[in-house]
């Protein structure tokens, strides 16, 4: 039996699945309280942005990461264009991220019309490297009273967006660090971190401000929707106000003091994702169970399985294996999609999209190892 099977049979294994059974990347689990606080909702007509499961929602949220405050918004990608207006990104600013990424976070910074900078990432962590991180601001950056600038462009280096892969944890603490040397915002791009702990803190909470994802295909969803992380009193007030069209209260006048818009997520949504909330722990557990499973596996086989780091407990929300070059990969992608089990690669690098041929970059050679390599394969909490 050739590499590709041997994989491919293990995962029916894991699944319980039929040769001719499909197997998906990842799909949501609604086995809990989802249709009866569904239908709560629509029995009390208040399916839109107001009602009792958005207020709920945000609570429970806050107290899982605990984080002071959390504002939900329509999608993750919302949640990351508020975030950065939240910290002050205005037009022709720069924003460093990194390359190896979904597109809703070069999105979110173009939506700020700020311009991505792009730098680095760790092998190990697939975020956003320090290293890379300090290399391109001592190259590239100084301070004039107070305020980070690109000695080259001129422009003002506003803020810094890491991005935890997978749900695995980036050096964090180290990027924080260096964010604060330069007067650098940090806002972290937590979209598939919901669950993951690092050192004890919940991805998300490390920031001045942070947002996640409840996709549909996130380890916890909402259907369409994501949220805002944050300790800070005043940012909070402003991002539900925001959110819900710079709305002043008041009893029947429409009066609007800013630009704002249309990102609260209705309450039906927050209904589905409070019985989700509920059974996140288990949802988490049954993630690692399937981790160590692929990883004793793979490690027999002599395959690279992606696994957590020290001080990391990782929610495991897509698992990923590392092949030896591309060719390797994309006969693996093609055989095991003909076989009805879906995997994917990781993303193009954003650099490489036409958008963003232009923009600055770092070296980039790790993500460029990686994304001719890394493949993610099914990952959804088994209930069988």
């Amino acid at each position: 039996m050739n590499q590709t099977n041997t994989i491919l049979a293990l995962i029916r294994k894991l699944f319980n699945a039929g040769n001719d059974e499909f197997i998906p990347l990842h799909i949501p689990c609604l086995n809990g309280n989802e249709k009866k606080y569904l239908n709560e909702c629509i029995d009390s007509t208040f399916v839109s942005s107001v009602g009792k499961f958005v207020n709920s929602f945000e609570d429970k949220v806050a107290e899982y990461t605990k984080a002071k405050h959390a504002i939900v918004c329509v999608n993750g990608t919302n949640a990351l264009h508020l975030a950065l207006l939240l910290v002050g990104v205005e037009s022709e600013d720069e924003v460093i991220t990194q390359p190896l990424t979904f597109i809703a976070t070069t999105n979110a910074i173009t939506y700020a019309n700020a311009t991505p900078v792009f730098v680095d990432v760790d092998r190990d962590t697939m975020g956003m490297s320090p290293v890379a991180l300090k290399k391109f601001l001592l190259e590239n950056a100084e301070l004039r009273d107070g305020v980070c600038y690109n000695k080259i462009t001129n422009n003002r280096i506003k803020a810094c967006m890491p991005m935890h892969t997978f749900g695995h944890a980036c050096r964090i603490e180290e990027i924080l660090s260096i964010c604060n040397e330069y007067n650098i915002e940090l806002v972290e791009d937590a979209a598939e971190g919901m669950g993951s702990v690092y050192k004890g803190k919940h991805l998300g909470t490390f920031g001045k401000v942070s947002a996640i994802s409840f996709n549909g295909n996130k380890i916890m969803t909402t259907g369409g929707g994501g949220i805002i992380l944050t300790d800070d009193d005043a940012l909070a007030a402003k991002a539900k106000h925001l959110s819900t069209q710079s709305k002043i209260p008041h009893k029947w006048e429409y009066v609007h003091d800013n630009i704002g818009y249309n990102y609260r997520m209705p309450n039906i949504n927050a209904a589905l994702g409070l019985a989700q909330l509920e059974r996140l722990d288990f949802f988490l557990e049954n993630k690692r169970q399937l981790a160590k499973e692929y990883s004793v596996f793979f490690k027999e086989n002599s395959i690279e399985f992606f696994d957590e780091r020290d001080e990391e407990k990782c929610n495991f929300w897509l698992n990923a294996i590392i092949f030896n070059d591309k060719k390797e990969r994309d006969s693996f992608l093609e055989e095991s999609n003909d076989a009805g089990v879906m995997t994917r690669p990781i993303w193009q690098l954003m650099n490489k999209l036409p958008m963003f041929k232009n923009n600055i970059k770092g070296d980039l050679a790790n993500s460029e190892w990686l994304e001719d390599r890394v493949v993610n394969i099914p990952s959804s909490v088994r209930e069988k």
